[in-house]
């Protein structure tokens, strides 16, 4: 019997993609909807991709296996 392979969290992939220094990438909470009452700035900022701490990367890396 060979080793069992770890399944990727597809909830976690569907999530994050990783960058090519091995860094995980998110989206920005809060740009949905009630968009009117925030400002062009606050908007603009949500727009842009985070990058994970290395904390999370660490954790959840784990579960992410592309």
């Amino acid at each position: 019997m060979g080793k069992i392979k770890a399944k990727t969290k597809r909830a976690v992939a569907k999530r994050l993609k990783r960058t090519s220094s091995g860094k995980l990438k998110r989206k920005h909470a809060y740009r949905s909807h009630l968009a009117h009452n925030k400002t062009t700035k606050q908007k603009r900022h949500l727009r842009k991709d985070a990058t994970l701490n290395a904390t999370y990367t660490k954790n959840l890396g784990k579960t992410l296996h592309n």
